[in-house]
């Protein structure tokens, strides 16, 4: 099911340092989100040798650009460490990252009244982080991301309005402009493609068409799988497909899905071209979950499993890599704290590799043609889930209903 694609590029002996421009939309150089938690106590960091694991493992699997999302924790900037060790060690070693800026509004995450046209105070000091962490690691940051769903409304938690992002993606322009931040260092934010104009209108207002104006590109996030649930019009068996073998009911229903993914996708470029802009646009997240014993299991929309997961992927990843489109994919190993109340509940299941190591179904050929040999997550080297057994698989996998 595997759609990597292997680099055959001899290894150099120098150090290489490609620009944003270089990287995004290659498909040489593949993007993943990640988050290297393994624990569900979210206050247990990885460590630098664990984020060296990770991110070799990454490498094998022709990652070259990977996703962070916040710097109040040292997460982010432990993981830079991690990659510069790994290339002082290999100078052809190369590994990239999106530098994702937590953006808040006033009183997000406290028992204060939220107030959404006001930010927090923390903001700046996440933007200040950013810019000393990019201009340390040069040869590694090459996009910084402000805000991470941080526009649509339904975050309801703690979006903010579309100015408070403009602010901070021109006060970082600015600083290209005077040499305090490398002119290659491209600036966007990453959201939900209708806080980008590809969906409701109460999202087009003047400063969003200010935003794409201002960003080196759009970052837009399309989920279909969670419209499984919330907004199932692409999602099911058509009846016409009723004497269909079951995986091609599901074959044809994953490619509904995609289909559906590429509208949103089309949504964002046509409201950016319909205010007279012309740049390009990457996904900035999709993913989906391969465990949900709730909106998305059997007892659900019956999405959750291991074998469509490496259906969307491989279909998100040919589809993108054709088309010159970064797709930043949610996410390389599942992370257990999402959700740490329910074990079994989404949000910690959608990795590509389990957290203890085991490569999920989509990787599989990669684990047959010795992708991951010599390579271990906390020593333990990387298997497939079900020992690889098919037909074990295939039983826990859910025929999504008869679309009225």
């Amino acid at each position: 099911m595997s759609c990597v694609k292997k680099n055959t590029q001899s290894k150099s002996t120098k150090t290489i340092d490609k620009s944003a421009k270089e990287i995004l939309g290659n498909p040489n150089y593949l993007a993943m989100s990640y988050g290297g938690y393994r624990h569900a106590d979210h206050s247990i960091e990885p460590t630098i040798d664990q984020l060296k694991e990770d991110m070799k493992i990454l490498s094998a699997m022709d990652v070259g650009i990977v996703r962070t999302y916040k710097l109040n924790l040292p997460h982010a900037s432990n993981l830079l460490k991690a990659i510069r060790e790994i290339k002082q060690q290999d100078p052809s070693f190369e590994m990239y990252v999106m530098l994702g800026i937590w953006i808040d509004c006033k009183n997000a995450w406290t028992d204060q009244p939220l107030v959404h046209h006001e930010e927090s105070e923390r903001n700046a000091i996440e933007i200040e982080k950013a810019v000393v962490l990019a201009n340390r690691y040069p040869d590694i940051v090459k996009v910084l991301a402000v805000g991470n769903e941080a526009m649509v409304k339904w975050q309801a938690g703690y979006f903010v309005e579309p100015w408070i992002i403009l602010k901070w993606v021109n006060h970082l322009q600015e600083l290209k402009k005077t040499k305090k931040l490398s002119d290659n260092l491209w600036i966007t934010s990453s959201d939900n493609f209708a806080s980008w104009g590809g969906g409701e209108s109460q999202y087009h207002v003047a400063e969003l068409n200010e935003l794409i104006n201002a960003v080196d590109f759009i970052s837009m996030h399309t989920y279909p799988m969670h419209d499984t649930h919330y907004n199932p019009s692409f999602w099911g068996v058509l009846e016409s497909e009723s004497d269909l073998s079951d995986l091609k009911k599901i074959d044809l229903a994953m490619q509904r899905t995609l289909d559906y993914a590429i509208k949103q996708y089309e949504g964002v470029s046509n409201y950016m071209k319909s205010i007279g802009v012309n740049k390009p646009i990457h996904i900035g997240e999709t993913g989906w979950t391969t465990i949900s014993n709730e909106l998305y299991g059997s007892d659900g929309s019956k999405a959750a499993d291991e074998y469509k997961e490496a259906k969307f992927h491989n279909l998100i990843r040919n589809w993108t890599n054709e088309n010159g489109i970064s797709c930043f994919y949610f996410e390389g190993f599942d992370e257990p704290w999402k959700d740490v109340e329910n074990p079994e509940g989404s949000e910690n299941h959608f990795g590509l590799i389990t957290a203890k190591g085991k490569a999920k179904y989509g990787l599989w050929e990669l684990v047959d043609n010795g992708a991951f040999k010599g390579l271990t997550r906390d020593g333990q080297a990387i298997t497939k889930t079900y020992n690889g057994n098919l037909e074990a698989l295939l039983k826990d996998v859910s025929i999504p209903p008869i679309k009225k």
